[in-house]
C-alpha cells in the first residue's frame, strides 16, 4: 500500500519490524497507528534497553541513513501501521513533511550530545561542563601553552558573553599582555560564506553556538581540552558538516573548531536553518546522514565500554573499524587496519605503553590477528567477529551474576 510518496506497511502484534544486527537496512519507519517496543541486546551505557514508541515516533533511521547494520530491534506491541521511508527518500520526506524531518534532526542532535557527554565522562573520567565561565579556563590553557592566537580568542569570547564575570579583569590583563584587543573581530552573520586562515579558531568549546558550517574547501580540526590536555577528536574535510549540535539544541559548543590550513566555509544560522532545509533537502539529507554515522559510532563506543575484559574491548574496536569502513565479513577475508598497537590502545582508552601487552597477548592467542612491520591486520574477519561475540556474551553473563549477587 502507498500514500502516493511512501509505502504504508502493516505488522500484526508480536511481529519483528527490524532486527538488531541485520545488515543492508535500507528503510526506516514512522508510526501511524499502534505501539512499538525498541530493544537492544547489545546495551549501551546510559540508554534504556527498552523504549515504547507511539504515533509520530520513528525508528531504524540510524541504520538506514548510515547504511550500517541495525543497532536495535523493533517489535510490534499491537497491530501497527507504519510509513516506510527508504534512505534515498529522505529529501522527499523533507519537502512533503518538513516538521517530521526537523524532529528527526533535533532528536539526533540531542542523542548525540548525550552520547558524547557519556563517552567523555567514562573514557576521560571527567564530567562535561557547559559553562561560558570555562572560556577563561580555555584561554588560560592556551596562554600557558604560548598559543596566543587561541588564548586571545577564548579571552575575547569570555568578555563578550560575561563582560562583568569574575575573571573579567584577569582576561583584560592577559589580552594586554599578548597585545590583543578586548573585543573580538565583528562577524557579519548575514553572510553565508566565511574564510579562515591557518590555525584560526572558528569557535571555542563552551561559547554559545549560532551557526552550523559546511566545509567548502580545506580542513578543520575538532579539539577538546580534557584534564589539561588538548585532545584531537576529528579532522574534517570538504563536504563535512560541523557545529550542528549547538545550532539545534541551543547549548554551548561541546568542542573547538580550528582551521587546518586555509579554509572556506558555508555558515547557516538558526534563523534560516529550517527554511534552508526545506529549500535544499540535500542539505538535510547530508546532515541526517552525518548524524546517523556519528550516532552509530558513539553507540559502538558506548557498547564497547560494557565489555568487561579489556582484550574484548580491543577486539571489538578492531571489528568496529571493519564495520565503519563497510568491509564485507566473509570467511578467510583479509583486512589491514593500517594502525599500530599504540594507536589501537589510545582508541580503546587504555594507557600506552603500560597496556601494550594486552594487544600483544591477544595477537599471540588468536593467530588470525597479525602484527607485521608495526601494523595490525586480520586474516579472517569471521573469526574476529566470533571472538567479539564471545567476549560480549561473557560480559553479559558477568553482568547478570553481578546483578544477582
Amino acid at each position: 500500500m502507498s500514500n502516493g510518496f511512501f509505502q504504508i506497511v502493516n505488522y500484526p502484534k508480536g511481529s519483528y519490524v527490524i532486527v538488531e544486527g541485520k545488515k543492508e537496512a535500507h528503510n526506516f519507519f514512522i508510526i501511524r497507528q499502534g505501539k512499538v517496543r525498541v530493544a537492544r541486546e547489545n546495551q549501551v551505557v546510559g540508554e534504556d534497553p527498552n523504549q515504547l514508541l507511539g504515533p509520530g515516533d520513528f525508528f531504524g533511521v540510524v541504520a538506514a541513513m548510515s547504511q550500517h547494520a541495525q543497532i536495535e530491534s523493533a517489535i510490534a506491541l499491537t497491530d501497527v501501521s507504519l510509513i516506510q521511508v527508504s534512505y534515498d527518500q529522505f529529501g522527499t520526506l523533507i519537502q512533503k513533511n518538513t516538521p517530521v524531518a526537523m524532529k528527526i534532526i533535533r532528536y539526533f542532535s540531542m542523542k548525540l550530545r548525550q552520547f558524547d557527554s557519556t563517552i567523555t565522562r567514562l573514557t576521560f573520567r571527567s564530567a562535561v561542563e557547559e559553562d561560558p565561565n570555562q572560556l577563561f579556563a580555555i584561554g588560560e590553557y592556551y596562554f600557558n601553552q604560548k598559543n596566543t592566537l587561541h588564548a586571545a580568542y577564548a579571552f575575547q569570547k569570555y568578555l563578550q558573553y560575561l563582560p562583568n564575570g569574575q575573571f573579567a579583569t584577569q582576561a583584560k590583563l592577559k589580552l594586554q599582555t599578548v597585545n590583543q584587543p578586548v573585543a573580538p573581530p565583528p562577524i557579519d552573520y548575514t553572510k553565508f560564506n566565511r574564510a579562515y586562515g591557518d590555525n584560526e579558531m572558528i569557535f571555542c568549546e563552551h561559547e554559545p553556538g549560532r551557526e552550523l558550517y559546511i566545509i567548502q574547501h580545506g580542513r578543520v580540526k575538532i579539539t577538546k581540552i580534557v584534564d589539561s590536555n588538548e585532545v584531537l577528536l576529528a579532522v574534517l574535510q570538504s563536504g563535512d558538516i560541523f557545529g550542528e549540535m549547538a545550532l539545534l539544541d541551543n547549548k554551548p559548543r561541546s568542542a573547538s573548531a580550528i582551521a587546518w590550513g586555509e579554509v572556506q566555509l558555508l555558515a547557516i544560522n538558526k534563523a534560516n536553518f529550517e527554511g534552508m532545509v526545506k529549500a535544499q533537502p540535500q542539505l538535510a539529507t547530508r546532515l541526517i546522514t552525518l548524524l546517523s554515522e556519528r550516532i552509530w559510532t558513539a553507540y559502538k563506543q558506548l557498547a564497547n565500554l560494557l565489555i568487561t575484559d579489556p582484550q574484548g574491548r580491543i577486539a571489538d574496536t578492531l571489528m568496529t573499524l571493519v564495520e565503519k569502513n563497510r568491509v564485507k565479513v566473509v570467511p578467510k577475508s583479509n583486512y589491514n587496519f593500517e594502525i599500530g598497537t599504540k594507536d589501537l590502545i589510545k582508541m580503546v582508552g587504555l594507557t600506552y605503553p603500560k597496556d601494550e601487552n594486552l594487544v600483544l597477548d591477544l595477537i599471540s592467542k588468536n593467530k588470525f590477528i597479525k602484527l607485521d612491520q608495526g601494523k595490525i591486520s586480520c586474516t579472517d574477519l569471521v573469526e574476529l567477529e566470533k571472538l567479539v561475540q564471545a567476549f560480549r556474551k561473557k560480559s553479559q553473563i558477568d553482568a547478570k551474576i553481578k546483578k544477582r549477587a
